[in-house]
């Protein structure tokens, strides 16, 4: 039934946005690494939060540790776009979706064949040195030894993604905004919506169909037209033809 009222819903939408979080990857095989709780790490001898160690002042005083933490917990090279990813990717060549606002920074909305992605928290798949700012994909900083650094000044490379503690590009959010704020239909999908100010985004929504997947119940559902407690990339999948 609520299958039905979804493809209903897309087949009479034009500008349709989807705001997506973690849960769009993990049937592509990548973690939500905020569900760990405490994190040891022997070298320093200390307990960390997943925030904490991808947080901008870890990076500055542990960039060993971060790096370690890094490239063992965010960087998914053999990860694929699932039904999902497919299935938008597909509603936007339709002409119905007219952007992905995602808070993954896996990259799989492109490797999927979407175009027009904002990506709140970067990308894994950029990495730039913050001397001379020379670009460096995911597979430099994968093979670099301890903390990675420019071959071409010798700066240290720093992944293009924003950490705890920093700022969102304000290009990027107020490009996001103007879509979801347009937008007749919001899909919201793999987000408990718990991280700010990522999750506000959504209150800039003023179109008729508010629909929400996710496996869990979240703050939104209460205003949504419909909800959809499944997996993302089965409810996608079943609704589009891929």
């Amino acid at each position: 039934m609520s299958l039905d009222k979804l493809k209903e819903i897309i087949d009479n939408s034009d500008n349709i946005v989807f705001f997506g979080g973690a849960g769009m990857s993990t049937e592509s095989g990548i973690p939500d690494f905020r569900s760990s709780t405490g994190l040891f790490n022997k070298k320093l001898n200390m307990t960390f939060t997943p925030e904490q160690l991808v947080s901008h002042s870890f990076y500055i005083r542990y960039p060993k540790e971060f790096f370690e933490f890094y490239k063992d917990k965010l960087i998914y090279p053999e990860a694929k776009p699932n039904a999902g990813h497919l299935a938008l990717a597909k509603l936007e060549q339709m002409g119905k979706l007219k952007a992905i606002v995602t808070q993954n920074i896996d990259g799989l909305h492109q490797a999927a064949g979407s175009k027009n992605v904002f990506e709140l928290h970067g990308s894994v798949l950029r990495n730039y040195c913050t001397k001379c700012h020379a670009f460096y994909d995911e597979k430099f900083i994968l093979e670099a030894e301890e903390v990675p650094i420019c071959t071409k000044c010798g700066g240290s490379v720093k992944p293009d993604v924003v950490l705890y503690e920093e700022g969102l590009d304000e290009a990027i959010i107020n490009g996001a905004v103007k879509a979801i704020a347009a937008a007749d239909t919001l899909i919201i999908g793999g987000t408990s919506l718990v991280v700010y100010p990522a999750a506000g985004l959504i209150n800039y929504f003023r179109g008729k169909n508010l629909v929400l997947i996710n496996k869990s119940s979240t703050s939104a559902d209460s205003k949504a037209n419909l909800v959809i407690h499944d997996s993302i990339g089965k409810v996608l999948s079943s609704v589009v033809d891929i």
